[in-house]
């Protein structure tokens, strides 16, 4: 216990998340929020693609808000910083695709595994020579790469929904100098909400259910480990972790907790074994959305973070209802809304990445990321953080701060 960052404190959370509660800040965690929710569409796709149940997929999704939801309420509020917690969608698409061979309960128990391993390395302190291992600009690198799509996608209804995309893009850039005291992202959605009614939209097919995750018991098997559970472990410790420390050091926060984080995503991914979950880790999307500077002042935007949270626990029961209310909205809604959140975070990735050392190591992490590459069943994201590192680590070893400390530790005493 003594490797974990100390956080602030639970006791006065609620009284402080009131007193530092503001429309930046909310609006911030509200548009994170309904990215958030559009995000069980990716498990949704996943689970049809290989074959499993819409039943078991609609589980998933509603453990993944409400397990990831609790962990997100308490998480930013211990240590007071934007840190949302959601899953590893890599390892979501791992986990669809890998039941059909193991099986589910095998799947979990993979799962339960990968937990362990993750919550054993926050205790151990050993997220620090993670960070070493995985510099800044090869993590941002990444991060960019990754989050360049929602740029790219933002864009994109240009082509098919022009008015709707600049009447929104539009709002967003100009509502600052219109009406500064709302935040730009609120007056994107409520253009964009007022766009679609006017259009006629169509919520015919909008249903109301209730249902709540459920207990199952996971198996352990070598075959499922090994197959699934390393990997498992090795994205959320070497990819997870360090994308959303990144995003949130990027955006100014000196301290960022990486064992805690790295623990409590240990923690929640154990947990979510027993209920139909593949893991509980920092979300990266949206922990730029809310570190932002869209989210107001650098102390008080751990409050989005919180209304992440709030958001999946009380959405995940009825989750049934808003998939098909999400269904009902054009595709260009949420893509233009997560891409203007993003913006900002975006351009400071690009920064990162390409300003200072780790040149090359830097640029090969960002076009694997980008290029969407998948080797052994393993996403590309996973893939530019170890290749990017090895490759730097070949031809700009001096740039690694451990090579740096070793060489200051060696020469004499003047």
């Amino acid at each position: 216990m003594k490797h974990l960052e100390k956080g602030i404190s639970l006791r006065h959370a609620p009284a402080d998340f009131l007193r530092d509660l503001n429309a930046d800040n909310f609006s911030a965690g509200l548009v994170a929020g309904i990215f958030g929710l559009s995000a069980g569409i990716i498990h949704i796709s996943a689970g049809i693609a290989a074959g499993l149940p819409k039943e078991f997929t609609l589980l998933w999704v509603i453990s993944y808000l409400f397990i990831n939801g609790l962990f997100g309420l308490f998480l930013p509020a211990y240590y007071r910083l934007p840190l949302p917690m959601a899953n590893s969608i890599p390892g979501a698409l791992l986990f669809a695709a890998i039941i059909p061979t193991v099986g589910l309960n095998e799947a979990l128990g993979a799962t339960l595994i990968a937990g362990a391993i993750s919550l054993v390395v926050g205790l151990a302190g050993w997220m620090s020579l993670v960070m070493r291992l995985i510099p800044m600009p090869i993590v941002m690198g990444m991060v960019a790469g990754i989050l360049l799509k929602f740029g790219t996608n933002m864009v994109m209804p240009l082509q098919n929904a022009m008015l709707p995309a600049v009447v929104m893009i539009l709002a967003f850039f100009m509502a600052p100098r219109f009406l500064r005291r709302v935040p730009p992202l609120v007056v994107a959605l409520l253009v964009g909400v007022a766009y679609m009614a006017l259009s006629g939209a169509d919520f015919s097919g909008v249903t109301f259910s209730i249902k709540f995750p459920e207990f199952i018991v996971p198996t352990f098997t070598l075959e499922a480990f090994l197959a699934y559970g390393l990997p498992l472990a090795l994205i959320l410790v070497g990819m997870e972790t360090p994308a959303g420390v990144g995003l949130v050091k990027g955006m100014g926060y000196r301290e960022v907790p990486a064992n805690g984080i790295t623990a409590v995503g240990g923690i929640g991914t154990m947990v979510s074994a027993f209920f139909n979950l593949h893991s509980t880790c920092i979300a990266a999307p949206m922990t730029g959305i809310c570190s932002s500077p869209e989210s107001g002042a650098h102390d008080k935007r751990w409050v989005a973070a919180v209304i992440v949270g709030i958001i999946f626990v009380v959405a995940a029961p009825f989750y049934g209802f808003v998939f098909s209310l999400i269904e009902a909205m054009p595709s260009y809604f949420i893509a233009i809304i997560a891409g203007l959140a993003l913006l900002r975070v975006i351009g400071s990735a690009m920064h990162i990445t390409f300003s200072g050392k780790h040149e090359v190591g830097a640029m090969f992490s960002f076009l694997i990321a980008v290029s969407g590459l998948e080797i052994l069943g393993i996403g590309s994201s996973f893939w530019a953080l170890v290749l990017g590192a090895g490759l730097s680590m070949l031809v700009e070893f001096k740039d690694f701060e451990f090579s740096r400390r070793d060489r200051v530790a060696d020469e004499p005493a003047a």
